[in-house]
């Protein structure tokens, strides 16, 4: 009888912590073992491998990886008993910046991977499989990995993510994403626009581009010249059967003029934007080597403003940074209150090793840093939950992403980016469909479905023709 040649399928956990490229990079890694015969699975116990997919921004970053590293050191040993195999890998930018220590503290760990290399995986496996110790591949490779990784599958919903561009040049004083992502990099347009192509043909409506710095996206066109975020915006926009278009994460000083005309003339690209400031002080903004004023912000907010009057924005803010004074604190504060935010992200100051800021005096004293930070976030909070109250009585297209929690309910995200929550039946999964919103809560938005599906936007060509 001929053998069947299809690989017998092995169970596969990804773990992902952080940004939405960690998600992002993480259905990637899923795309490259699926030839290797790897389905996925939700259970440690049931998996033949386990990836920790790590982000090294938030605070203890490094310390809660080993936390989940020793609860799942118990498990691989009980499945070696059994005689049964697990590989055990760490990912993402922990690995990246601490790859000797995980191998020292967890030397039961098998792979240590780079967001660089995860494109190498199958031969990573290949080589745990064959010889004991552990597989180290962090280094910073000549080719490009979108050359070598396969096409995209399908989405699971109707929301994709696609990485753009990766790495940063800006070294902001408290950030490792430079050290552990690597130099600026944006991919192709062409390469893009393919893999956007296949997203939509299997099911999304909208789209995410992503990027540590995603508007220094300057990407080679297919037409020879160099393409800024703007132009790759309008492109994608004019893919056939793609509802909703946004971008993250951003910096203010790459909100160049055409980008920020973009706004105003794609309905595709939804009225929401992530703008990370960090502190409304000119001294910690120069500290932070941020490169850009308080004022400086202030006018790309009016430009945008201006462009696309019904914008939300939305931001980060550090407390406590080093040498941060309460005059700076104040500064932010007053900021936070000229712009007003739809949503934030605000952390306390956390030390992170090789970076200029860990070094820096004087630190601020953690109670100072808690007290500021509560300060922010009660702040923030009015602002987000003012905002979302606001759209009580509105009409609104939603994006359907599936049921909710409670039976016969749906869940969808607005045009802001809120969840919201009415009833309707579940076919009306992946569709966007018009809404009245009910009541603005805290964090999501109730609503009434008013029947039916909401108008396609026009296409770029009817936006170019009109």
């Amino acid at each position: 009888m001929p053998s069947d040649a299809s690989p017998p399928k092995k169970r596969l956990l990804i773990r992902t912590w952080g940004c939405q490229m960690n998600v992002y990079d993480s259905a990637r890694m899923a795309d490259v073992l699926a030839p290797l015969g790897y389905a996925p699975t939700e259970l440690p116990e049931e998996a033949d491998m386990v990836i920790l997919n790590t982000c090294h921004i938030r605070e203890k970053a490094s310390e809660k990886v080993f936390s989940d590293l020793g609860r799942l050191r118990g498990v691989k040993e009980e499945k070696a008993a059994r005689g049964e195999r697990m590989i055990l890998a760490v990912a993402g930018c922990v690995a990246q910046a601490e790859g000797a220590e995980i191998t020292a503290r967890a030397p039961y760990v098998d792979i240590v991977l780079g967001p660089q290399t995860y494109h190498r995986l199958p031969e990573m496996v290949a080589r745990v499989s064959r010889a004991a110790g552990a597989v180290i591949e962090t280094d910073f490779p000549a080719e490009d990995k979108f050359d070598h990784l396969p096409e995209t599958a399908a989405p699971s919903g109707p929301i994709a993510f696609l990485t753009v561009q990766e790495g940063c040049d800006k070294f902001c004083s408290f950030c490792v994403v430079p050290y552990t992502r690597g130099a600026e990099f944006s991919r192709p347009a062409a390469q893009v626009l393919a893999e956007a192509r296949r997203l939509v043909a299997g099911g999304a409506r909208e789209i995410a581009l992503l990027g540590q710095n995603v508007n220094a996206y300057h990407g080679a066109g297919p037409d020879g010249r160099e393409w800024g975020l703007g132009w790759l915006l309008r492109e994608v926009a004019a893919i056939p059967g793609l509802a909703r278009l946004r971008y993250t994460t951003s910096h203010p000083r790459d909100m160049d003029e055409d980008l920020i005309a973009a706004h105003g003339e794609l309905p595709q690209l939804m009225p929401f934007l992530h703008l990370p400031v960090q502190s409304g002080s000119d001294r910690m903004l120069q500290a932070m080597n941020r490169g850009h004023k308080a004022a400086d912000f202030h006018r790309v907010v009016e430009k945008l403003r201006a462009a696309r009057p019904d914008i939300a924005l939305s931001s980060d803010f550090i407390a406590g940074h080093p040498g941060e004074s309460d005059a700076d604190h104040a500064a932010t504060l007053a900021l936070i209150r000229e712009v007003g935010f739809a949503q934030a992200f605000s952390f306390k100051y956390s030390a992170r090793p090789g970076t200029p800021a860990a070094g820096a005096g004087p630190q601020v004293p953690e109670a100072v840093k808690d007290a500021r930070l509560a300060e922010i976030q009660a702040l923030l909070r009015d602002q987000q939950e003012a905002f979302n109250r606001s759209r009580a009585g509105a009409v609104m297209e939603v994006l359907c992403t599936g049921p909710a929690r409670h039976p016969g309910q749906m869940a969808g995200r607005s045009p802001w980016l809120q969840p919201v929550h009415f009833d309707g039946p579940a076919q009306l999964a992946g569709q966007i469909v018009p809404v009245r919103i009910t009541a603005g809560h805290p964090n999501s938005l109730a609503a009434e479905w008013l029947g039916g599906a909401a108008k396609a936007p026009p296409s770029h060509q009817e936006i170019r023709a009109a």
